[in-house]
């Protein structure tokens, strides 16, 4: 029986540090974590299965919580003249700084992340690759008859997968160098059911689904960003730090509208900028184009009385020339135009000589 007890409080320079109880030996051991000293002295029903859920054989590792006061393991040696070593390792962890970057990353890019088609189907994939014992049970279980016997068996099932996922993850450097083949075949095959399922069904269209996609990787970005940091202060301060920083453009915008509006009531009205001669010439032609053309709609439209308007008129037949599209005024008129006010016109004479006297 052996028991670590911590003799310093963490640090915050530590938020990437892992303490791990490492044990190895000679031959075959069971190794049984336990919370206390007090499981190890008796034994009851639920320690057994919790020594069964915890129990390790021989190469292991022992997380210990930075925070625990006393971590306690017990030791069983399975085979006479069978040595072991118990080692206390601290060391900084790149592990959990890529769990925080991850969740960095998710929580700052979930909004783009959310409407790419390549994350959509790497991430269904990735999650057929994982979870495909999950789903093998799923679909058995809506084969099955209502009141089946296998529904017991099924139940007992997801936590029997998922200690398949942890066993394999546990002992993946071996299967890739004994079974690769094997390995090739299921990522393949899998990987490829998963793809055409994405297919079929397609990235996400309707803005309603795309937004709780977005706030999932974004609260699971923070979840992970928690994780990552192993001083709970420091984390804490992390999540809410990033939560100011991304959404802080909103009361920038606030800010920045009342200090405007501010300095426009200390400064008052500012006078209105007059047009230039060659701005006023075009916007008079653009305006006047545009009244000519709403005229033209509106006199083409069943709304307009034509008879009532054919009477008050001096000439019908220029009326509807003007209707179906010719000028609004005729050649001599606009030469009239240019001999009393265009260069050299009588009225620029006048003007002139005014100034002159």
């Amino acid at each position: 029986h052996f028991c670590y007890s911590s003799t310093r409080s963490p640090q915050w320079w530590e938020i990437w540090t892992r303490m791990q109880i490492h044990i190895t030996s000679s031959r075959m051991i069971r190794v049984t974590q336990v919370d206390s000293e007090e499981p190890l002295k008796g034994s009851s029903m639920w320690s057994v299965v919790s020594s069964f859920l915890k129990e390790k054989l021989n190469d292991t590792s022992i997380e210990v919580d930075l925070y625990s006061n006393k971590t306690c393991l017990k030791v069983e040696v399975l085979e006479p003249d069978t040595s072991y070593s118990i080692v206390l390792f601290r060391r900084f962890d790149p592990k959990l700084f890529l769990v925080f970057f991850l969740g960095l990353l998710l929580f700052f890019c979930g909004d783009m992340l959310s409407r790419s088609q390549l994350f959509y189907y790497s991430a269904g994939v990735s999650f057929g690759l994982l979870a495909s014992l999950l789903v093998l049970i799923y679909m058995m279980s809506k084969v099955m008859p209502r009141r089946s016997p296998v529904y017991f068996l099924l139940l007992g099932g997801w936590s029997f997968s998922l200690y398949l996922l942890q066993l394999v993850f546990k002992n993946l450097q071996e299967i890739c160098r004994s079974y690769w083949q094997y390995l090739l075949g299921y990522l393949l095959l899998v990987g490829f059911v998963s793809f055409a399922v994405c297919y079929r069904y397609g990235p996400l269209t309707n803005e309603r689904s795309i937004n709780l996609l977005s706030w999932g990787l974004q609260l699971l970005g923070l979840l992970l960003m928690y994780l990552g940091i192993r001083i709970h202060l420091v984390a804490l301060v992390s999540v809410v730090i990033a939560i100011c920083t991304k959404n802080l453009d909103y009361p920038l915008q606030w800010a920045f509208a009342a200090y405007r509006r501010v300095q426009r009531a200390r400064l008052g009205p500012s006078p209105p900028r007059l047009l230039t001669e060659e701005e006023y010439r075009i916007q008079g032609e653009v305006e006047t184009h545009r009244a000519l053309e709403e005229l033209r709609s509106f006199c083409r439209s069943p709304d307009f009385s034509a008879w009532t308007a054919v009477s008050r008129i001096q000439s019908p037949k220029r009326f509807a020339d003007f209707v179906c599209g010719d000028c609004h005024v005729t050649p001599s008129e606009v030469s009239a135009h240019e001999r009393e006010y265009g260069l050299g016109s009588i009225l620029e004479e006048q003007l002139e000589s005014d100034d002159d006297d």
